[in-house]
């Protein structure tokens, strides 16, 4: 699919994202394992999450969709069944990492794979732990999915992430549900803790002090009403548009606000962003509030270290921002961004430019100079969601129409983004 952009002179409205992918994950799997039914409202629209559907229901688990609504019969521990088929992740490194600590401790075999995408990442890093658990792990060329999982009994274990990584330590927390005793993750530093919030209000014990969590094995889980924040790592792509786009002032509602993943508000905010949290509250333990940007001059700055494992996700819209910032954009320790769904320094350098955009790539980041004039461009996505949607943001910067191809790549996360954009912009 080519998708065209024409030059904003402002974005305006009030606009509602989708359900924050990396809940909606937790939830649904989680889900099928607890006992009863559990109502998952705002779930993601996304392809990645409705892979993860599709794996729960190969399980032998009821699921209904209505709308965004999601309910999931879950079953208990012991609930899910042997698939007949092999379980498809799709393009989704989520499903295939976190569902590989939950089928390790199945009495059962499987197989799960992905696209040709998802099977070029290497997944060593949820299978050395797993391996310590006691589990049997078979990958193509030692690390590549597919991965058939022979599962059976797990043992506890006290795993020092050697990289800081929400899904591999979620990998090793569902593991550890099927093991007698407790599992301890250490991390370097602190990353997203939706999975410790979900388990918890499924009814795990699970203790978190400082940067380890312990894990009770073998919990009563118990389904649950529960709603999805709109996620955050989407509402990145409106707030750096609203930076960008004169005369922009956009409001965006019932946005995920975990302390976690708060880093994309900070650096913002730390380069002059003018952005306001207009009311905040709990709901199922995350927090969710409403976020007002408008249109504003920002610094540019140094993304390194901890900071980089923050934004991870946001940095390819982040460059964009930081070609138009006074001072420019440097990016370092990013060397995960080599892995993703495409390698996300080259195909942000690449399509860089194309619009006449400087960028010097480096082993582990880029350097993104300041003042920088966008051109309109065709632009490929190379079948990166986060790459269709920050290149459509940059154009809406551009002196001209520009054109992306292989658009379609924004609904493994976020279907609704090029209508949402063209309600937005004018």
């Amino acid at each position: 699919m080519r998708q065209t952009i024409r030059p904003a002179r402002r974005l305006s409205g009030g606009i509602v994202l989708p359900g924050d992918k990396s809940i909606s994950h937790r939830y649904a799997m989680i889900a099928s394992l607890a006992e009863g039914t559990s109502r998952i409202q705002n779930y993601s629209t996304g392809a990645d999450c409705h892979s993860t559907l599709g794996c729960v229901t190969e399980l032998g688990i009821e699921v209904h969709e209505e709308g965004t609504t999601v309910t999931i019969h879950g079953r208990g521990l012991e609930g899910w069944n042997r698939p007949t088929v092999p379980l498809d992740a799709g393009n989704s490194g989520s499903t295939i990492r976190m569902m590989s600590g939950l089928l390790a401790g199945q009495p059962f075999d499987s197989t799960i794979f992905g696209d040709e995408s998802l099977s070029r990442r290497p997944m060593d890093r949820v299978m050395k732990p797993l391996a310590q658990m006691g589990a049997l792990i078979e990958a193509r060329d030692g690390r590549f999915p597919p991965l058939t999982i022979h599962g059976g009994a797990l043992n506890p274990i006290d795993y020092t992430l050697p990289v800081a990584s929400a899904q591999v330590k979620t990998c090793v927390l569902f593991g550890g549900l099927f093991a007698e005793g407790q599992t301890v993750v250490r991390e370097p530093v602190r990353s997203r803790d939706h999975s410790e919030i979900a388990l918890r209000e499924f009814g795990a014990e699970l203790k978190v002090a400082k940067r380890v969590i312990t894990l009770e094995g073998r919990p009563n889980l118990t389904g649950r009403e529960l709603v999805v924040p709109s996620d955050l790592s989407s509402a990145a792509f409106f707030l750096v548009a609203g930076l960008l786009v004169r005369e922009s002032k956009l409001v965006i509602h019932g946005v995920g606000l975990n302390p976690t993943r708060s880093a994309l508000l900070d650096f913002l905010l730390s380069i002059g962003a003018p952005i306001q949290v207009l009311k905040i509250e709990a709901v199922n333990g995350e927090m969710i509030g409403d976020i007002q940007v408008k249109h504003a001059p920002v610094r540019g700055g140094l993304i390194e270290g901890e900071l980089t494992a923050g934004l991870i996700d946001e940095i390819p819209v982040l460059a964009v921002l930081g070609a138009a910032s006074e001072e420019g954009l440097i990016v370092r320790d990013a060397q995960e961004l080599r892995i993703k769904e495409t390698d996300r320094i080259a195909t942000v350098a690449e399509n860089f430019k194309r619009m006449g955009i400087r960028i010097e790539e480096t082993p582990d980041g880029m350097i993104v100079p300041g003042k920088q004039k966008f051109q309109a461009a065709a632009f490929d996505s190379f079948g990166d969601h986060r790459i269709a949607m920050a290149f459509a943001v940059a154009a809406l910067r551009a002196d001209g129409e520009s054109t992306i191809d292989n658009a379609d790549a924004a609904s493994v996360s976020f279907p609704e983004f090029w209508n949402i954009l063209e309600q937005t912009a004018a």
